[in-house]
């Protein structure tokens, strides 16, 4: 793949310049930052809630460990997280957006989240952690709005110490073509318009939309993460397939 400077990509449907991509989501997710709880529960009907438990459970976090939230927006996994490895343990909540992390941030503190949690803007593509730092690694719904996924696997490999683990929790493929049905009629038809009245911004939930069916497949994204050096990578399917939970670890 060119690295040249105009080289296009996806945003949603559209196709932009490599080089725009990031900015194009940034002001998405500054639109839609002090929503984004409120969105979250109302177009998941709270089961994200549920998705992101799971996650946890399954990263099996133990007591003093360290922990890198990844696109960690306002901070769910990590207050779960900052509970599970407790004082002698570290959470790392990171994300490339200012206002997401700034709105994190906040509503940590207001829970009484602090002493073991530290917020990092950085961008998943180019961590700025030392090799071998971190014991569990996650990124949810974050992985689809990054340019360069590969790069940003490696990164996170990288980063990962071994014997360590990377969760990716994402919206993915239904596995029956009835439900696929229902969820395009859904997010095309409803959720942007639940975008208007909530957020009063719709175009950002028609691209929010448009990112998930541009976002590989449960089986692409496994292959991709072998590629970057992962091993025993599986995944699960949650909600019949509209979310995915791909496990890696680094030995």
């Amino acid at each position: 793949m060119s690295d040249k400077p105009d080289d296009q990509i996806d945003f949603g449907y559209q196709k932009v310049a490599r080089g725009e991509k990031k900015g194009l989501v940034a002001n998405v997710f500054q639109s839609v930052a002090s929503k984004y709880d409120v969105m979250n529960d109302v177009m998941s009907f709270g089961i994200h809630r549920l998705w992101k438990r799971y996650t946890i459970d399954c990263s099996a976090p133990r007591a003093g460990m360290k922990v890198l939230d990844i696109a960690g927006g306002t901070g769910d996994l990590t207050a779960a997280f900052s509970r599970r490895v407790g004082p002698q343990g570290e959470v790392v909540l990171a994300d490339i957006n200012e206002a997401m992390l700034r709105v994190g941030r906040d509503k940590l503190r207001d829970k009484g989240v602090v002493g073991n949690v530290s917020y990092v803007q950085a961008d998943a593509e180019t961590l700025p952690f030392a090799d071998d730092t971190f014991d569990i690694i996650t990124i949810a719904f974050g992985l689809r709005n990054v340019t360069d996924k590969a790069a940003a696997l490696r990164s996170m490999y990288r980063v990962l110490k071994p014997g360590g683990r990377l969760l990716v929790l994402e919206f993915s493929k239904p596995t029956s073509e009835a439900l696929s049905q229902v969820y395009d009629f859904y997010s095309f038809k409803v959720l942007p318009k639940m975008g208007q009245v909530v957020a009063n911004d719709a175009d950002s939930y028609q691209y929010l939309a448009e990112s998930i069916r541009m976002h590989p497949d449960q089986e692409t994204l496994k292959a991709m993460m072998e590629d970057a050096g992962f091993d025993q990578v599986d995944y699960q399917n949650l909600t019949g397939g509209i979310v995915a939970l791909h496990r890696g670890y680094k030995f």
